[in-house]
């Protein structure tokens, strides 16, 4: 039997996985899924789970079961691509003939002292919970920092915004507006929203250090009961020791088949993935699918043949009755965006579940 070793059961590990199971998955490859929950947690929805508007029970999905398939929970510790080993903590060890890491992101704190120990994060959905735990104990008329104006610190402080009508909420980033990323006017439409629902935003402010209860614009202390952390993503702590070529972001330089140039039995997807647009959910769907492709026509002794991936666009929800999105160079505002980012949950629950 030859071994196809996935680790992480996310967006893309997933659809990889999916993919290949349901097209005659050749009599002698075992997939092995590594991962270190017994289910899929929902990432694009965490911020809700944060913010307490829904269960976490409401963000899992449950993991294929199929006779060629083997789950496996546990934190990958290292990756030795000489020997094709993969450890687990403590120490147990899975070898592998071919490898997809799909192993997502981590916080990014920018070397900021205090950064780590002293903010939040909804990065995993252990760390939600904990978040969540510790924005919902904030007594009433407290103060919350958001650290990081993209699409993770707008949807969080809409959310939280519904659900503790009583906290004062504040967006702080280092660049002039809310959403960077996106048209101006969608970032102007935004910032409406919330200067409508008494959330602050702040632009030009350079986090320089954090402690226990507030945190610092240069010399400037700003108070604060929790401070979450969305200010920036980059590949988990496994991936970052691969000494393999990365980009600037540190994510892993690959070939046109997504495969490590050395290392060609090893194909990495999603956010540890050096790729031609941004981290998300929907890139890393796409890409595990296309990789599934890629094994398959190389199992059949073909040369594969891959489109150019067209990503959608971007829905963001402004609470539960708003949003705003991306679609191509169209931007969408107000219920519309919001109602299309509910059924896009659901597809992709019914899908994958």
């Amino acid at each position: 039997m030859r071994t196809l070793l996935v680790l992480g059961g996310g967006y893309g590990g997933l659809a990889l996985i999916q993919e290949l199971l349901n097209n005659h998955l050749p009599q002698d490859i075992e997939i092995i899924l590594i991962d270190r929950m017994p289910y899929q947690g929902i990432k694009t929805e965490y911020y809700a789970l944060a913010a307490g508007t829904v269960t976490d029970y409401h963000l899992r999905i449950q993991f294929p079961v199929h006779p060629r398939l083997t789950i496996r929970y546990g934190e990958v510790s290292s990756i030795d691509l000489e020997s094709r080993i993969v450890t687990m903590e403590p120490d147990e060890t899975v070898s592998y003939d071919i490898l997809a890491i799909a192993l997502g992101c981590t916080d990014n704190y920018h070397n900021i002292p205090g950064a780590d120990q002293y903010t939040c994060s909804i990065q995993t959905f252990a760390g939600t919970r904990e978040t969540y735990q510790r924005l919902n104990d904030v007594k009433p008329y407290g103060t919350i920092n958001i650290v990081g104006g993209g699409l993770s610190g707008v949807e969080l402080a809409a959310e939280l915004r519904e659900s503790r009508p009583d906290l004062n909420i504040s967006i702080l980033d280092r660049g002039e507006r809310v959403l960077s990323a996106f048209p101006a006017k969608l970032s102007q439409y935004v910032e409406e929203w919330f200067h409508h629902h008494q959330v602050q935003t702040f632009g030009r402010v350079s986090v320089s250090h954090v402690e226990k209860d507030a945190l610092f614009n240069g010399e400037e202390e700003i108070l604060s009961d929790v401070t979450v952390w969305t200010a920036g993503i980059q590949p988990v702590k496994v991936v970052q020791e691969l000494t393999v070529p990365k980009d600037r972001g540190g994510r892993i330089i690959l070939d046109e088949y997504y495969r490590v140039p050395d290392y060609p039995e090893v194909y990495v997807i999603g956010d540890c993935a050096s790729l031609p647009f941004a981290p998300s959910a929907q890139a890393a769907g796409a890409q595990g699918e296309q990789v599934a492709h890629v094994i398959q026509a190389l199992w059949r002794g073909e040369t594969p043949k891959l489109h150019p991936i067209r990503l959608k666009g971007t829905l963001g929800s402004l609470g539960k009755k708003a949003g705003f999105g991306l679609m191509g160079q169209r931007s969408v505002k107000g219920r519309v965006p919001r109602i299309l980012k509910s059924g896009v949950l659901w597809m992709s629950k019914r899908t994958l579940g």
